[in-house]
């Protein structure tokens, strides 16, 4: 991959309590927080958590769904989640995301095998929902 292809940046999930959900990323997934001191005082409009140095995910308040006019017709359709979104991850990876969601009591899938993704079949992959219903996918190729 070259610096200047094409990349994931960030995904905004609609969220109830942004400060719960970075929580929930932050414990359960590993996810490191960022401008979360930043939104509880009221500085900034939602706060992210970071995937890896190049995505994060922003976590948007619900409420704030009706504000998106960037686009004609862009506020009908804000506030709806996506269906999942897929992390992929390396082998040990996959497993400690695994353990952790299961240490958090949080649902997982079953792990199925040889799913069809960006780059082939994925050897494993199973998925899980954060506490707004946003729905994760997991998967490894090596």
């Amino acid at each position: 991959m070259t610096d200047n292809s094409t990349r994931l940046d960030h995904v905004v999930l609609w969220v109830r309590d942004p400060i719960a959900s970075a929580a929930f990323y932050e414990k359960a997934a590993g996810m490191e927080p960022v401008r979360l001191t930043d939104f509880a005082a009221g500085t900034v409009p939602f706060p992210s958590v970071r995937l890896n140095e190049e995505t994060i995910f922003d976590l948007m308040p619900l409420a704030m769904a009706e504000r998106m006019t960037m686009v004609p017709g862009a506020a009908d359709s804000s506030g709806h989640p996506v269906n999942h979104v897929c992390l992929s991850l390396p082998s040990d990876g996959f497993d400690t995301l695994r353990a952790r969601l299961e240490n958090q009591t949080v649902p997982v899938s079953d792990v199925s095998r040889d799913s069809f993704g960006a780059r082939g079949p994925a050897k494993r992959s199973f998925y899980f929902r954060d506490p707004d219903g946003n729905v994760f996918e997991a998967r490894h190729y090596d």
